[in-house]
């Protein structure tokens, strides 16, 4: 359109470049809209293509996106939203009792939640997209920023602006002082210098841009910690019984979890022997019960042939042999027993670890199998009382110390227990409806105290109680990425202090002859001080030496935090006579 309005406007007045029709307005009209068709046509004839990204563009673009500080953060904040789940929902090498009672509860919505690998977050395929994205972002923003960072390091200070007083901190004074001794001066106070004919600049505050990357590298490390440990580390649950051992083999854990690179030669060859338990507990007050301390004491043998140690291992005192660590998290009772069966033959005699189902007071609960009992198998339920007394017509613990401890039969079956089918199952628990010729011999007796005896019913046999020991349950575990860990999540800290706390600051210096100028409110304006390479002004003319007039400015290249004390400290410090004492 706009080339037919010029056409007509330059037709109507002459100036198209040829001479008017003899037709008057109307030719010319004509004229114009065969000018108009003829563009027309030209761009219908030649059509602009937008041009595509193309492959390399596209990469160019997802990588420039996938680096940005923006994209980064976001990502920061997927990792610590997708670890979420991994606290709310059991996960499996962990708790798989409560997962499987999931899926007994509510198979259905069990079944939707293992789809979504809420049971195995740290092992799902969206959390490891996350985690390699995320340190893909890290490694694109940080290694440009800390390229940038050297070379600003190296960079001088820019030159001094030729009007200081228009800059946020700004102070003159009248003074023998010369560029030399005001560069001595700032560099005394840990500022960069460098000088120019009757100007110095100096500048300080690096360690803010320090600090940040250093605290994205320390992000970068503490990744790749994690991920060190997931594939050379290993973890396993043992529980050991007083006077029994433990070698640290893959067969003699009762729970193992290796990383994907760890083989069954990569275990360090250590063992020891649980000699004693001990827990103490206060005896009286409101807080009757309360453990005070746990302390289990072993004989470590740290590698074959050498000689054993004793070792007193407490809840924050692991034991520690070439960095494999083995940790107390729980304790409970072992109750022994000694089972006679119906032909007169001592079928079982050991302690039985048993489960703690009231905290407060250690009544436990456990689960005798005597599966070499003839004629038939035995199967026992027990219950473990500490500290017994008699209440409202039952007998109940009292307190979690074994002051008075006795066992209480309350179960016994007679079959096949199934434990020679191939099938596993668990030592703590009997279920009767899932085992085949179970003939129940119901038990209504008072408790054993030690020493005590009971006959089974039917014939079956005879179970004594023959004394205490307790359990502890141990994890040993070894991850090479805990101490790059720790260091790391350290200089995070120190980083991220560093970048919070340390301000970008500038101060330019100014020296000339008595009353040079500089100190007019009208003066022209300075330019931008990030960019400022005139040198000229009134002390030109001192040749880098003058003395007399002494202009000084200063500003933040960061917000927050007040430069104003700062900066007064500065001008004073440039005073003669100041620091000449000194």
């Amino acid at each position: 359109m706009e080339d037919v309005e010029r056409v007509i406007r330059d037709d109507a007045t002459g100036r198209s470049g040829s001479a008017p029709s003899d037709g008057g307005p109307e030719a010319t009209r004509e004229n114009a809209r065969t000018t108009a068709h003829r563009t027309a046509s030209a761009g219908r004839e030649a059509p602009v293509r937008p041009v595509g990204l193309g492959i390399t563009g596209w990469a160019r673009w997802f990588w420039r996106t996938l680096t940005s500080m923006r994209t980064a953060l976001i990502l920061l904040f997927l990792f610590a939203l997708g670890s979420i789940p991994g606290s709310i929902w059991p996960q499996r090498g962990v708790s798989d009792a409560k997962v499987a009672q999931y899926f007994d509860d509510d198979p259905r919505l069990a079944e939707w939640l293992d789809r979504l690998w809420l049971f195995d977050v740290f092992k799902a395929p969206w959390f490891a997209a996350i985690y390699l994205l995320l340190f893909l972002s890290l490694i694109g923003c940080v290694l440009p920023r800390a390229a940038a960072h050297l070379r600003e390091l190296r960079r001088k200070p820019p030159a001094a602006p030729r009007n200081l007083s228009r800059l946020p901190q700004h102070a003159f004074f009248d003074g023998e002082l010369t560029v030399e001794e005001a560069a001595a001066r700032l560099r005394r106070m840990r500022f960069r210098v460098t000088t120019g004919p009757g100007w110095v600049s100096a500048e300080k505050g690096y360690l803010r841009e320090t600090g940040n990357l250093l605290f994205h590298i320390a992000l970068l490390g503490l990744l790749v910690a994690v991920g060190a440990g997931a594939l050379y580390g290993y973890r396993g649950n043992v529980l050991v019984v007083e006077g029994e051992g433990f070698a640290n083999t893959v067969a003699a854990y009762d729970r193992y979890m290796p990383g994907q690179q760890v083989s069954a030669e990569s275990l360090e060859p250590f063992s020891f022997t649980v000699d004693d338990f001990q827990a103490t507990y206060i005896a009286k007050g409101e807080r009757r019960g309360q453990a005070l301390d746990f302390e289990a004491r072993l004989k470590v043998t740290d590698a074959p042939g050498r000689p054993e140690r004793d070792y007193a291992l407490k809840v924050n005192e692991p034991l520690e042999v070439n960095g494999t660590q083995t940790y107390l998290i729980d304790h409970g009772y072992a109750p022994m027993f000694k089972i006679t069966d119906g032909g007169g033959q001592v079928a079982f005699e050991r302690p039985v670890p048993c489960l703690v189902v009231q905290p407060a007071t250690f009544t436990s609960e456990c689960v005798i199998k005597v599966p070499d009992a003839q004629p038939e198998q035995l199967g026992i339920l027990v219950a473990f009382l500490p500290t017994t007394v008699p209440m409202n017509g039952e007998w109940v613990s009292i307190f979690p110390g074994a002051a008075n401890p006795t066992a209480q039969v309350y179960g016994a079956f007679a079959g096949d227990l199934g434990l020679r089918n191939g099938r596993p199952q668990s030592v703590y628990e009997l279920d009767p409806a899932s085992l085949k010729k179970m003939r129940p011999l119901v038990m209504k007796a008072d408790p054993l105290a030690v020493g005590k005896k009971l006959d089974l019913p039917g014939g079956a046999g005879s179970i004594e109680f023959t004394g205490v020991k307790e359990w502890i349950a141990l994890q040993i575990a070894y991850d090479p990425g805990r101490v790059p860990a720790f260091v790391s999540a350290a200089l995070a800290v120190a980083g991220l202090v560093l970048s919070l706390t340390v301000r970008r600051r500038r101060v330019w210096v100014r020296v000339g002859p008595a009353g040079a100028a500089g100190r007019a409110p009208d003066a022209p304006d300075a330019p931008d001080t990030a960019n400022a390479t005139d040198v000229t002004g009134a002390a030109e003319g001192a040749g880098g030496s003058g003395r007399g007039h002494v202009e000084v400015g200063g500003l933040t290249r960061t917000e927050g935090g007040d430069f104003g004390e700062e900066f007064a400290e500065i001008v004073s410090a440039l005073k003669p006579g100041v620091n000449d004492a000194r």
